[in-house]
């Protein structure tokens, strides 16, 4: 089969540290194989196909609904990690499907309004004495929300990957999922100074020389050989110091002057009460609570919050809270 040949090629051509189809851990399900994919590759296919994947494109990236056509969403930024991800699996060996398909879900669970959002969910929750984790969402979205409830039962790999995609969380079991951690980061420094030099929250002057001439205009031509130098070969994905210095400056430039910027954020201050507004009235609304066992209602709230686009939210809120104009009936 096609399956057993691409399977045989990977053992023979990717890195001994690499992850092999045929060898997953498999899924939380028994499946029939695929003749002509492999595991990982069915994972990758799964995810694109799935409505959470598509409600990205309406997502907060930086800037809440942004008017321009060229400002990143969830789904461009998804896009963009995927796509680093698999030129550092390609050229360290790694294996590339099971890389894509962990870059592809990272996000799924993520909040309509971005980091915003999910802060703002967060302390909605605690409420409650509860949390809230994007990248757990994510998991929870793969495993359970999609499919009407069956979720996609994806491999445990890809599992692992999008569970500790963020800097905070245990390294990933597999390289592959650490250089999608790494590529998220790579990912989202490049562009965000993009967008906001286009949004005029920055100028290029602005940008800190210090870490700018360790990493140079173009970082992604810095950040990405930098990673392929220091881990062919290796068993562990890791940066050179010096570079990491300026990669982890260069954020914490970013988290000041862009990520926490009035300017660019002032709409931001408006997400905590649209969500705790849309939250409480989901929440205590009997018919969208219908048949749902009073000990997995709040769950269910969370779940349909979390996955509100940005315009989703907005438009539902506005149908709720704010008055419509009254306009006289047409004559019959």
């Amino acid at each position: 089969m096609i399956r057993e040949e691409i399977e045989k090629r990977e053992k023979e051509i990717l890195s001994p540290f690499a992850c092999l189809s045929a060898k997953s851990r498999g899924r939380a399900r028994a499946e029939t194989e695929c003749p002509y994919r492999t595991a990982y590759q069915r994972d990758r296919d799964r995810v694109i196909h799935c409505k959470s994947f598509r409600r990205l494109k309406h997502k907060t990236q930086v800037f809440i609904s942004p008017a321009g056509d060229h400002y990143r969403t969830r789904l461009t930024h998804t896009l963009e990690v995927s796509q680093i991800a698999r030129t550092l699996a390609r050229a360290l060996r790694l294996n590339e499907d099971l890389t894509e398909a962990i870059a592809l879900a990272h996000d799924l669970g993520h909040t309509p309004f971005g980091h915003a959002g999910e802060e703002a969910l967060r302390e909605i929750l605690k409420g409650y004495g509860a949390e809230f984790h994007h990248n757990l969402q994510s998991v929870r979205v793969v495993e359970v929300i999609e499919k009407d409830g069956k979720g996609l039962n994806l491999t445990g790999e890809v599992i692992d990957g999008i569970a500790a995609h963020r800097p905070q969380d245990p390294t990933p079991q597999t390289l592959e999922g650490q250089l999608v951690r790494l590529a998220d980061r790579f990912a989202y420094l490049r562009h965000d100074i993009e967008d906001a030099l286009l949004a005029r929250v920055l100028t290029a002057d602005q940008l800190p020389k210090e870490h700018m001439s360790v990493l140079g205009e173009k970082i992604l031509d810095t950040l990405v050989p930098d990673c392929i130098k220091n881990n062919l070969g290796q068993k562990a994905v890791k940066m050179s110091p010096r570079i990491e210095a300026a990669m982890n400056g260069l954020y914490d430039f970013m988290y000041e002057h862009v990520y926490t910027n009035y300017q660019a954020k002032s709409e931001e201050t408006k997400v905590p009460y649209l969500l705790q507004q849309l939250f409480r009235h989901y929440h205590y609304d009997p018919k969208f609570q219908k048949n749902i066992p009073e000990s997995e209602q709040l769950r269910h709230t969370v779940d349909f919050i979390a996955g509100m686009t940005d315009r989703f939210a907005i438009n539902m809120f506005e149908d709720l809270f704010v008055p419509s104009e009254w306009r006289t009936p047409e004559k019959e």
